[in-house]
């Protein structure tokens, strides 16, 4: 539903010149486009309210709000009630997952911080890149067995399902306090292994079709390119924001830090995409520099300083409920039904056996971070899949690539069980793995 500005016929009307009248052609055409524009208000005031009242049920019971986000959209989606009906291909939609995933991305960078990442970094880097890579293969090599798929087509189901997803692990950890270099490092890994996912995706699609050989040094090469301009854009603007926000003499910003913060993740995430490099990571290092402007020698005023917090978890929030309820609303029941009991096998061991195998081989032999065994079985069971490779099947759809219908059905499944399975038993593993913080929960 693309988004259309309401006009009254008055106004219309004085956009003609005298003695031109409107036909009926054109009367035709302004009523269909108020009524777009009346159905999407209504839709989007739907999902708020609705949205506000489960997001305070999730907090009554203590499990994370985009777990029940998913469900309420299924319910209301066409499937079910059809009080919201907003295709994934529409204009609406893909403003909200891209600004929304963009700032939820900037919320989770905010949060972390320089000492923690200094012990983790290896670890990170590793799981973003060789992380994405196994879990691929291993996802792909269980596709091809169980499901009986040529064996390219089975690698790109693995490939589209192996990069996380930060727009649900972003707002887990902000509600779960997990140890610190636990939560930082998921959440880190979440924000770089997007790039990783795509560019192995469409290298596998490139190979499957025929349009090249996939090469890993080329790849490498551009994973490289991509992570540099994505790290400096949101580095820099970054940088630029904390000075224009909270320097002793040039914040002359201040009073508005969150207009500033909102036009920079927009222009960071355009600076980065446009110069063909990762988006989201810009955000996130965007982020990371404004959450940790005190470390650069920049500080604000108590009072403006949480203005700027308030704002940025009410926005998140706002973020996070459109994403989610959205998003299940436009779970195709039908398209999963053809695959569903070899896909709910495929990933039980994407969940099972891959991500565990991707944990111990990449974070294991970091004895810098010295992880002790509960921080490893807690990262092998946080790895929630959602936007990013729900936009990426979407693409594969798009694009009519080989499996392309059974790799969107095995998404929306895979969506679905890790959300609604590892999201909402994330606090009950943590306290059985002593991973809380004291006092926070």
């Amino acid at each position: 539903l693309p988004i259309y500005p309401a006009l009254t016929s008055h106004a219309l009307c004085l956009s003609f010149p005298p003695g031109k009248r409107q036909g009926p052609g054109m009367q035709e055409h302004v009523s269909s486009t108020l009524d777009i524009a009346k159905h999407t208000l209504l839709s989007c005031g739907i999902v708020l309210s609705i949205g506000t009242i489960t997001g305070l049920l999730a907090q009554k019971i203590k499990i994370p709000d985009v777990a029940v986000f998913l469900i309420v959209g299924m319910a209301l989606g066409p499937a079910a009630l059809g009080l919201i009906d907003v295709k994934a291909d529409s204009a609406l939609n893909q403003i909200i997952l891209l600004f929304g995933a963009s700032y939820i991305l900037f919320d989770g960078g905010a949060s972390l911080r320089f000492n923690v990442l200094k012990q983790v970094w290896l670890t990170i880097v590793v799981l973003a890149t060789a992380g994405v890579v196994v879990t691929g293969v291993i996802t792909g090599m269980a596709a091809y067995f169980i499901l009986g798929v040529p064996l390219m087509v089975a690698l790109l189901l693995g490939s589209a399902l192996a990069s996380t997803d930060p727009a649900t692990l972003v707002p887990i950890f902000r509600q779960i306090r997990i140890r610190d270099r636990v939560a930082q490092t998921v959440v880190s890994e979440s924000a770089l292994n997007d790039a990783t996912g795509a560019i192995l995706t469409f290298g596998v699609l490139a190979a499957a079709t025929g349009a090249s050989e996939f090469s890993l040094a080329g790849s490498a090469l551009d994973l490289l390119k991509q992570a540099a301009i994505g790290i400096a854009a949101g580095a820099v603007l970054g940088y630029l924001a904390a000075l224009l926000i909270a320097h002793e003499r040039w914040s002359f910003l201040a009073e508005y830090a969150p207009v500033v913060t909102l036009a920079a993740v927009i222009a960071a995430y355009f600076a980065a995409d446009g110069l063909q490099a990762s988006g989201f990571m810009a955000v996130f290092v965007f982020g990371v520099m404004l959450g940790n402007k005190d470390a650069l020698g920049f500080k604000m005023e108590p009072g403006e300083a949480q203005k700027l917090d308030d704002f940025v978890a009410t926005t998140a929030f706002i973020a996070r409920l459109f994403i989610f309820i959205l998003l299940g609303a436009q779970v195709d029941f039908g398209l999963m039904g053809q695959y569903l009991l070899g896909g709910v096998a495929v990933v039980t061991i994407f969940m099972l056996v891959a991500r565990p195998a991707a944990v111990f081989l990449c974070a294991l032999p970091d004895r810098r971070a010295r992880w002790s065994r509960e921080e490893l079985l807690f990262m092998c069971w946080t790895r929630e899949t959602g936007v990013i490779p729900a936009a990426i099947a979407g693409l594969l759809l798009g694009m009519k690539a080989p499996g392309a219908p059974m790799i969107a059905s095995i998404t929306f499944i895979a969506i679905l069980m890790t959300i609604l399975i590892q999201a909402t038993t994330t606090r009950w593993l943590a306290r059985r793995l002593g991973l809380l913080e004291d006092g926070r929960n």
